[in-house]
């Protein structure tokens, strides 16, 4: 095996399932030590225990990615055990569309929180041991959301806005210490992110529009992987894909 990406230290949130789970996967499959983080402990060990049994290498960190601290614990876990970290996938989302109007102010929080400020503090954790090392690479996960807005995405579509604004002011920061910056943008892609929403009609829209175009989480982790596999001094700044069937 003979990648850029292998030997590579790994560290991806909301890795317990969807585009997470299959990135980790893949990775792992081509040489990366990859270091999990997200909330569902039970099922994050299982995945880093199959990734293990099957030969790769792989560390099971529960982590909450709207605290800081766990976060911060997450990557501090990879360095400890790895001596380093190569990559930061920030992957954790969530997806509770409405129309504004229904006022659910709660999950515009939420949204906010895990989208927004998971991101921040995954890259607050990383980007001192990678400007110490004077490498490394933060991938950031927007959404085809962050490049246009539908009626009810109006948060949503401003958390993936900001997403993409972070990683272009992250990438001109950090020229100077060889970093990469790179910011994924799926279109419908299988995953969990449909079952966050809670508004009957605009769940049963959304799960019209994944039933019909939804493409396996396999594709996201091959951009993910293509990003990484690059020549250091190759930086693939944007990635925007959707199904080809999905016009939206």
């Amino acid at each position: 095996m003979s990648t850029g990406i292998e030997g590579k230290v790994v560290v991806i949130t909301g890795a317990s399932s969807g585009l997470g789970e299959a990135a980790a996967r893949h990775l792992s499959e081509n040489g990366a030590r990859v270091i999990l983080g997200a909330r569902r402990t039970q099922r994050l060990e299982a995945i880093a225990d199959e990734i293990t049994e099957d030969g790769g290498r792989a560390l099971a960190v529960p982590t909450d990615v709207t605290e800081r601290r766990q976060v911060q614990n997450l990557v501090d876990a990879a360095v400890d055990e790895c001596g380093r970290i190569d990559v930061m996938l920030n992957n954790a989302g969530v997806m509770p569309l409405s129309p504004l109007d229904r006022l659910n102010v709660q999950e515009w929080d939420q949204m906010i929180d895990v989208n927004v400020k998971g991101v921040l503090y995954g890259i607050a954790a990383a980007l001192p041991h990678m400007k110490e090392q004077k490498s490394g690479h933060i991938i950031n996960v927007a959404s085809d959301a962050g490049h246009d807005v539908q009626p009810g995405s109006a948060v949503y579509s401003a958390t993936k806005h900001a997403v993409r604004a972070l990683s272009e002011g992250l990438r001109q920061e950090t020229t100077p210490y060889g970093l990469r910056t790179t910011v994924i943008s799926p279109g419908a892609v299988e995953s969990e992110l449909p079952d966050t929403i809670s508004e009957d009609d605009v769940a049963e829209e959304t799960d019209a529009l994944y039933d019909e175009h939804a493409v396996s989480a396999d594709s996201f982790a091959r951009a993910v992987a293509f990003a990484i596999e690059q020549p250091e001094a190759v930086d693939v700044n944007e990635i925007l894909y959707r199904p080809t069937s999905q016009n939206l």
